[in-house]
């Protein structure tokens, strides 16, 4: 089987047997690849038709990348493309883990995968008591209702401020007239670059707000791909729970 981008990747390290992995993208043991250490000594390929029909696969596995002209190669050999959809909620997380075992045939494995899911989602549950929270990028976009970054924070108990459907852009306004009491921050991770993108990096009174409302920082490691690691991402925060003060 074949990978075509990097969230392809997570799923077919996960599920597939080493052997039977012909190849994976080009962006498998980039920082924020989750599964970057077992990438390490797998062929990687770029996702055009040259390199990808040259190994021929049985099974492609996808979520965005692959260029047209590729696509259509693939569909006229026959073979099989599975892709990974968006989840905006865990329960769409599982239907992609079981697509994509049995498109590999590795029920089992998916299955095991979800257990072990479940299992971290159990422990978050309810840690933050329904306190309010706002996700913030280092590129200034926080997200809404139906958006796996909500579910997550869900799962550990916290009450989404962003309001609205979706990811959008935060206000510079609203963020200092009506400070969110906790922070959940994303991406951070990606550089200095990133972190200075947006106001974080520029305006001295949102430096201030991160400083003492930021409660975890989350790699993009676990947010860049609807996967069961974002289960993670529900736990870490959830173990960053403070414990209620007086009369809370």
């Amino acid at each position: 089987m074949l990978s075509l981008d990097q969230c392809a990747d997570q799923y077919v390290l996960a599920l597939s047997p080493r052997a039977a992995i012909a190849g994976l993208s080009n962006r498998a043991l980039n920082a924020d690849s989750y599964l970057r250490e077992q990438a390490r000594g797998l062929s990687r390929r770029r996702a055009d038709s040259e390199s990808a029909l040259g190994v021929r696969p049985a099974v492609v596995v996808r979520y965005w990348g692959g260029e047209p002209r590729l696509l259509a190669d693939l569909a006229r050999r026959g073979v099989r493309v599975v892709r990974i959809e968006d989840a905006e909620d865990f329960a769409g997380v599982r239907r992609n883990i079981r697509a994509v075992a049995a498109a590999l045939g590795q029920r089992a494995a998916g299955e095991r995968l979800i257990e072990s899911m479940d299992w971290r989602l159990a422990g978050a549950a309810g840690a933050w008591r329904s306190r309010g929270a706002l996700y913030l990028t280092s590129g200034g976009a926080t997200a809404g209702r139906r958006t796996l970054i909500d579910a997550m924070l869900r799962a550990a108990g916290l009450t989404n401020l962003a309001g609205g459907v979706g990811y959008h852009e935060v206000s510079l306004e609203r963020l200092v007239m009506k400070p969110p009491s906790a922070i959940v921050e994303g991406f951070f991770d990606a550089g200095a670059d990133a972190a200075q993108h947006w106001g974080f990096g520029r305006h001295q009174v949102l430096r201030r707000l991160a400083a003492r409302r930021a409660v975890i920082s989350l790699p993009g490691a676990v947010l860049g791909c609807p996967a069961w690691f974002a289960a993670d991402g529900a736990l870490a925060i959830a173990r960053a729970a403070t414990p209620p003060g007086p009369g809370v």
